[in-house]
């Protein structure tokens, strides 16, 4: 519904031909935070270029359709031969930055046909994806086609070389690391009334939590009522808050507690948050956190922004896919749980041990400030090979 228009949107926004483009493209939410240092650090040392932003996923659209330091943000057509021509026509790109995955053939290979720039960031790879299999060859050709990738691990590296890309691949790291980093030093309080809420209480955060995550908390939850609980869902339409809520009984919506004023809820020890955009926020009020997704299929969400703010993270078993996770646990930063009796006794081990507690903090914050520059090396990269002219 929403590519209805997408040609009509860029044809009114690219009207002044004196102007220059850059287009970056995410797949979804997730992958925008994860170019966005790249995409501001561009917009702040380029300010003469305009800058187009494309989604496939309408949960990155829809949050991200007025982000400010876009020009235009606009979903992908769909990838076919005819759409990549007239796009790419359409807003004749300067340079074009990919984030993270999610290939498109007649996109790239048009780039390339154009000698676009193209760069990847944030690239991480796996020896199952189908570019290092025996019928991977188109998947080769899509990788053929960026000027340059900036992986997030040396493993990345190693697969692209032994698929035949070397030359113009280099181990950057992963952005979000500077993203987080970012979000923490620029940190605004929430409102007075959430700072009460919270006080000198044990506060433990849950975000981006699915179904299967909740369920592990109920027991812990009802057995302990001086402890706060925020609980961020990542589902916040209507239906899902209205059950997340009922799963936790006498729990308050935080849209509800700004409205009629937190002092109204003293009894309440459990604020379910029904919008999108705090989580981030959340996780400095902590002193334990709990990042989602670790119970489905998909796996865990971003624990980098919970470890920021040098906060113990605990998460599901589902997490192998995930760098960050895998180095947090390495560390004594993070845990990981199968069931909610493992989580019980873990919540109780880190209560009793203050020493425990702050040690795994300590080291949640160290582990990603050890692990910033990305943005740096990629910056470095467009300047020394002067893919921009101011």
């Amino acid at each position: 519904m929403g590519r209805k228009d997408v040609f009509d949107k860029i044809a009114s926004a690219t009207a002044d031909p004196n102007s220059s483009y850059i287009w970056m493209h995410c797949a979804s939410l997730g992958e925008f935070e994860q170019g966005r240092p790249v995409l501001e650090r561009i917009r702040n040392e380029f300010p003469s270029y305009k800058i187009v932003l494309t989604f496939f996923s309408p949960s990155g659209y829809e949050v991200r359709k007025n982000y400010a330091e876009a020009d235009l943000v606009i979903y992908l057509p769909m990838d076919s031969r005819i759409n990549a021509r007239k796009f790419i026509t359409a807003i004749n790109p300067s340079l074009v930055i990919w984030v993270k995955y999610e290939y498109w053939y007649y996109y790239l290979t048009e780039l390339e046909k154009r000698n676009v720039p193209v760069l990847l960031v944030s690239g991480i790879f796996r020896s199952s994806q189908p570019f290092f299999k025996w019928y991977g060859s188109l998947w080769k050709i899509m990788l053929q086609s960026f000027n340059h990738l900036f992986v997030q691990t040396d493993n990345s590296a190693t697969l692209l070389k032994q698929a035949g890309i070397s030359e113009n691949v280099t181990v950057s790291g992963d952005t979000r690391f500077d993203r987080v980093i970012d979000i923490a030093e620029k940190f605004v309080p929430l409102d007075e009334g959430f700072s009460n809420f919270c006080n000198d209480s044990r506060v433990i955060v849950a975000g981006s939590t699915w179904e299967e995550d909740e369920a592990e908390w109920t027991h812990y939850i009802k057995a302990h009522p001086r402890t706060k609980f925020i609980i961020a869902p990542h589902e916040v339409d209507v239906e899902n808050i209205k059950d997340v809520q009922a799963e936790f009984v006498g729990s308050v919506l935080y849209s509800d507690c700004v409205k009629r004023q937190w002092q109204l809820h003293p009894d309440s020890h459990v604020i379910i948050i029904d919008n999108i955009g705090m989580l981030s926020k959340l996780y400095k009020y902590a002193t334990i956190t709990y990042v989602g997704g670790g119970f489905g299929d998909s796996g865990i969400h971003n624990v980098l922004e919970a470890a920021v703010f040098g906060k113990p993270v605990i998460f599901g078993p589902e997490y192998e896919k995930f760098e960050e996770a895998k180095g947090l646990l390495a560390c004594g930063a993070a845990f990981s749980i199968n069931s909610a009796v493992e989580l019980e006794s873990l919540l109780q081990d880190l209560e009793s041990d203050n020493q425990k507690l702050e040690s795994s903090g300590a080291a949640a914050k160290n582990y990603v400030y050890e692990h910033r520059g990305a943005t740096e090396t990629i910056m470095n990269y467009i300047h020394a090979n002067r893919l921009l002219t101011n």
